[in-house]
């Protein structure tokens, strides 16, 4: 079946379909080790609308679909056992589906709160509160995320300084490069 769009609605261009999304910029052809690029990102962000102004989004331009309202949709794709670091978004909220797998979701500057969440669960997580999730099934994971609210740019997200401390120990190279791609950390 192919799709159709009647005539004048634009809605062709609105649909977003599964695969054909591909990743975020900086996830592709990057350097880093996996265990390093895990510390910040899902295992593959896969960016199914983004705002229509201008701001550099941290997803990337690659989306489908621009525009929907203040909103931005991206799916975390998580092989068992990964999920980014602690993380806080100063000026949006971050809405979490589990779509597939379980995920544990930790809250707070020390991480000090805890949920795990089943397919179809929902979390949202307002501005300023650190989080982080990983995949506690054991096999791959998909959350759907929605940021809303604010600005969703890249000055919007700081990680705490750990993070940065566990990268450089790494290597300093991690560390400037997730700087190069304008993330921010509390160093």
């Amino acid at each position: 079946m192919t799709d159709t769009d009647p005539v004048g609605t634009g809605l062709g261009s609105r649909i977003a379909r599964l695969g054909q999304l591909t990743e975020i910029e900086p996830q592709r052809g990057h350097d880093l080790p996996q265990h390093v690029a895990d510390l910040i990102w899902s295992r593959r962000l896969l960016p199914v609308v983004t705002r229509a102004d201008e701001a550099p989004s941290p997803f990337g331009t690659r989306a489908p679909i621009k525009g929907a309202g203040d909103m931005s949709i991206t799916y975390a794709v998580c092989p068992a056992g990964t999920g980014p670091s602690l993380h806080t978004h100063r000026r949006t909220f971050e809405t979490f589906t589990v779509l597939k797998g379980r995920f544990q979701f930790t809250l707070g500057d020390d991480g000090e709160g805890t949920a795990v969440l089943d397919p179809f669960d929902v979390i949202s997580v307002p501005p300023g509160v650190a989080r982080a999730f990983r995949n506690v099934s054991a096999g791959e994971g998909l959350l759907q995320v929605i940021i809303t609210g604010g600005r969703h740019d890249v000055d919007d997200i700081t990680f705490p300084a750990r993070t940065a401390r566990e990268i450089a120990g790494h290597g300093e190279e991690y560390l400037a490069y997730f700087q190069s791609k304008g993330l921010h950390f509390d160093i």
